[in-house]
């Protein structure tokens, strides 16, 4: 009986720890700043900043804006702006077809607690994957810049 015992508790041991390994999940890096800047100068900054880094918006989400205007007065700012690069785009899927997940680049921007924060997603650095491993720490910096000069005072 006791054997018995502790071959279901084995199993229910690693059944449980199976259960905790997702197969095919990523964990994607973000990279945060915030400022004191007036909400609007940041917005403008990080649209230079993308241009100069030869990037094309692709959308811009302005939802605390629209949140207002249905009628929550007083309602927070929230923006996400999208943006790409062909020629990066082409080298990241080529890398990887699976990269597509990470495109386009996103970064959003939002007021919290008097402050303007500025975040966006990186590109994982850490695959089996040399070229695309190196590809993205280079992007990654590019990223990092964008989100530096936007909110620089």
């Amino acid at each position: 009986m006791l054997i018995r015992l502790l071959i279901l508790s084995s199993l229910i041991f690693i059944a449980s720890c199976a259960a905790q390994s997702p197969q095919n999940s990523e964990l994607i890096p973000y990279y945060q700043a915030e400022t004191l800047k007036p909400y609007d100068d940041v917005l403008a900054e990080l649209e230079i900043a993308i241009a100069e880094h030869n990037f094309r918006i692709t959308g811009h989400s302005r939802v605390g804006k629209v949140i207002r205007d249905r009628g929550t007065k007083d309602f927070p700012d929230y923006d996400t702006i999208q943006f790409c690069n062909l020629t990066h785009a082409k080298t990241l899927l080529l890398l990887s077809p699976h990269a597509v997940s990470y495109m386009p680049c996103n970064i959003v921007t939002y007021a919290f607690e008097g402050k303007t924060i500025v975040k966006i997603h990186l590109l994982p650095s850490d695959t089996d994957n040399k070229q695309l491993n190196d590809f993205a720490k280079e992007m990654n910096k590019t990223l990092k810049q964008i989100v530096d000069f936007g909110v620089e005072e």
